[in-house]
Order: C-alpha cells, then structure tokens, then sequence
C-alpha cells in the first residue's frame, strides 16, 4: 500500500495532507455506474465481484481520494438471517415482512459470513490485493439503522414503528440488538480477514432518539460491538447523521474517528472533549454551487480542522446524484494542494 495518509490520520500520526474521501463516492453521480445501472441492479452489482471491484476502485482512479469504500449496501447482510430483502431505485431498502414481535426475532437465524455473503470479501481480497494503493475501509450497519429497516419495511420519515417497538417491547428489542451485534461483528471481522484496512459502522438513523434513548436502547450494544471490534486492530470509525447531540455518548467509545456532519463543527466537538480523529464535514449540497462558493467553504473547513488537531476531510452525507465528477476531482485536488502548505 502507497498511500497511507487516511490511516495515518485515523491513527493521529502526521501526514504531509489532509486524507480526503467521500461518502458514497463510489456510484451515484459516476456516469460509468449509471451505465452500468441500464443493466444491472445494485445487488446485482454486489453479487459479482469483479463488478464490484470495478465500481468500487472508480472513485480512486477517477478523483484521486486517499480511501476507497466498499460498494455495498448495509442490508447486503440481512439475507443471510433470514431477513429478505430488495433495494427498489428511489426509494431504498424494502422489506415485504418486517419484524414485528418476538416470535419474528427468535426465527432470525445465526449469520456466517463466508456462507451468507462470500461475494463481499472476494470482492475485498481482489481490491487490497491486486487492485488497490490506497486503504480500503470496509463497513455495515449500526444496530439502530439496521433495526429501523427491518420494522418500519423500508426508509423511513419517523422511524415510528421502530421507536414504539423499542419502547413498548423492550424484550424484543434487546434481543434483536442481540442478533444484530452478532451479525455486525462476524461481518465486520470477516471484511477485516479478507483485506479491508479500516472499518466505518454508518448508524445513519440513529440521531432520531434522544440522549437518554441512547442510553437505554443503543449505548450497550454498540460498547459490545466496540469491545469486540478491538481485536480487528484496524482504525475504527462511527458516523450518526444528525447525531450531533449524541457527541458526548460517542467520545465514550473506544474507537479511532468521529464522523460529524455540518451541524456540529471540529472546534465544537473538541470543546465537548471529543479526542479521537475527526472526519468531515462539508454539506454535500456545496457539491453543486459554483466553484467559487464551494471553495470558500472548503477552506474554513480546512482552516478549522488544521486548528483543531488530527482530521480526515469528508462530507457531512453522502454524494447526491446530480454532482459532477470533475467537481470531486477539483475538490481532491484543492483539498490536498491547500494542506500543504
């Protein structure tokens, strides 16, 4: 592996530039994928592993990023438990029989990873194998976010039924917290055997509850997931959109990086005591203003972090659909040109 500087930064060595990726870099707004979505879905995608590897190694070649993510989605998993699952193009996740009681719980069965989803970590041996020089952060779910699509069927605007599950059903959600951690940890060691040199858990969902919903419902499982992953010995990051509340639950943890979007800045999250990295945390919609526009605010981003210790530029979501490519490229660019100076 040449390029280091995101591991470097996860870990709080020095770089000679700010590491510099994307959430959802991979697809999206890439026309290549787009052609390739003409044919094929994105599990089919997944599915094959030279596909897979293709799409996921694009946003390297193509914008000069300092990591690549695995293309996946993070109910890749779910079949492998019992849980069916389709993902229907401007919509999301859906599933035709969502989890509802404790029965639907108890009938989720173990998750072997080189059973339920050996195309995933081909798909990573080939990457840090043969095709990568960068590091390759592999990733899954947060309990929260995994558990929402799984009750409420699909996306959701208020993650009712989750909640109302949570609260009025405690038994049922501890144990499908259960299943979950297990299924989280075997995936996340199994990403980690076959070649992934990092791991994010997107618990995109769970800023939707309160502190102390965290504390109740989420913070256990998540320090058992935590615990476990230690023995990976690979940076380990946790990004929540929206979660700028839970900031202080997060600093807790015994993980590497914090991901913020832009409602909480780095200065901020320091002055809350945060002491791991910190990536972020550019609004995506930047992404399509004038150059002019999305440069200034790059800046104070860059400006704040360099002031404010170890720090991995990133968005604060993932790419919309409608940015150009070569705004990413520039972007790239601008980013690592700016921090060396």
């Amino acid at each position: 592996m040449k390029n280091r500087t995101y591991l470097d930064a996860a870990l709080k060595k020095e770089t000679d530039t700010i590491p510099v990726w994307y959430m959802r870099q991979a697809g999206r707004s890439q026309p290549e994928y787009r052609k390739l979505k003409e044919k094929y879905s994105l599990e089919d995608i997944v599915h094959q592993p030279e596909l897979c590897a293709d799409v996921t190694a694009l946003p390297v070649e193509d914008y000069g990023v300092d990591a690549a993510i695995l293309f996946k989605d993070i109910t890749t998993p779910f079949p492998g438990i019992g849980v069916p699952v389709y993902i229907k193009d401007g919509v999301g996740p859906i599933i035709d029989e969502p989890i509802r009681s404790m029965q639907d719980v108890v009938n989720l069965r173990p998750f072997e990873p080189e059973e339920s989803t050996p195309f995933v970590y081909e798909t990573i041996r080939m990457l840090s194998q043969q095709r990568l020089e960068v590091p390759l952060i592999g990733f899954v779910g947060g309990p929260f976010t995994l558990a929402s699509y799984m009750i409420e069927g699909r996306p959701s605007k208020n993650y009712a039924k989750t909640k109302s599950l949570m609260i009025s059903q405690p038994d049922v959600w501890h144990l499908l917290m259960d299943h979950l951690a297990e299924m989280i940890i075997k995936d996340a060691h199994a990403q980690v055997l076959a070649g992934a040199s990092a791991l994010q858990i997107f618990d995109s969902w769970v800023g939707n509850l309160n502190v102390q919903q965290y504390q109740l419902f989420i913070k256990p499982v998540m320090q058992k997931i935590f615990s476990s992953l230690k023995a990976c010995q690979v940076p380990i990051t946790l990004f929540a959109f929206g979660g700028s509340h839970l900031i202080s639950e997060f600093k807790q943890f015994e993980i590497d990086v914090i991901g913020l979007d832009w409602r909480l800045s780095f200065s901020e999250a320091r002055a809350q005591g945060v002491k791991q990295t910190l990536q972020g945390n550019l609004d995506p919609a930047f992404l399509t203003c004038d150059w002019s526009e999305l440069k200034q605010e790059t800046t104070r981003i860059l400006t704040e972090g360099k002031e404010n210790g170890s720090f991995i530029f990133n968005l604060g979501h993932g790419v919309f659909p409608e940015v150009e490519p070569s705004t990413l490229r520039r972007l790239t660019d601008f980013v690592h040109n700016f921090s060396k100076n």
